[in-house]
């Protein structure tokens, strides 16, 4: 108890905090994590289709996987951890959530300071002029999309291979660098380079407190690390 009592007095206490979410939040709305959604979509591995190869070979049927995971995400809710994180935002001056999932359900509990290192499954971005739009129907009503240009437009992800948005990886940074309380929530903290924020905000003097269903490289090393769900977690850890 006492640490969970630690782990609330830092974060009641802190002005600026700093939340790194991963598949793992999402994953108790009922959203498969990529790596697990359902073994394999029609004989493939996500890992297969989230890149420019695949869209560049088959847009159609990458674009169908997408369609099927938007479908699935649109039916959902967010959760008691969604919605905590959302309710610790209104009670700090300085607070940035920095994402890793694209479903959109921070936004939908209510966040508003959301930096989204992976992009986001409700943008569409045209292959030829860049241009983007946000569609939140789902299904959609034409596979693979156009844009106006005529040119084919394709989710506004981050797939294997590209760079983050230069943007958004520079907030992340700074508002690590200048975290009192550093959150790891729902993330295995291997995937590059956003498991490199939690030595980052270590090493730059934040308190590191992790919620994850299991441990992670960082576990040991971190000011305090609990095992559970973060629906369940995060609202004790937020309670005044």
């Amino acid at each position: 108890m006492r640490s969970v009592n630690d782990a609330r007095k830092w974060i009641r206490e802190a002005e600026a905090i700093t939340v790194l979410t991963g598949a793992g939040i999402s994953a108790e709305s009922g959203i498969p994590t990529f790596r697990g959604a359902g073994g394999l979509w029609k004989q493939f591995r996500p890992e297969d289709l989230a890149t420019p190869e695949a869209f560049e070979r088959g847009p159609k049927l990458v674009w169908e996987w997408y369609d099927w995971r938007r479908t699935l995400i649109a039916a959902a809710q967010p959760n008691a951890g969604h919605l905590a994180l959302a309710a610790l935002e209104k009670t700090k001056p300085r607070f940035t959530l920095v994402t890793q999932n694209v479903d959109g359900l921070h936004e939908r509990a209510g966040s508003r300071n959301v930096v989204k290192l992976h992009g986001d499954l409700w943008t569409l971005r045209c292959t030829v002029c860049g241009r983007e739009k946000r569609e939140e129907r789902a299904p959609l009503p034409e596979l693979p999309p156009h844009c106006g240009c005529g040119a084919l437009m394709r989710p506004g992800v981050v797939w294997f291979g590209e760079m983050l948005p230069r943007a958004a990886w520079e907030q992340a940074e700074q508002a690590t660098r200048a975290a009192d309380v550093f959150l790891v929530v729902g993330t295995s903290a291997v995937v590059y380079p956003a498991a490199g924020l939690v030595p980052l905000a270590k090493t730059c003097g934040a308190r590191v407190i992790e919620c994850n269903m299991e441990e992670t490289p960082f576990s040991a090393e971190l000011d305090r690390a609990f095992r559970g769900a973060a629906g369940e977690l995060l609202p004790q850890l937020i309670a005044s």
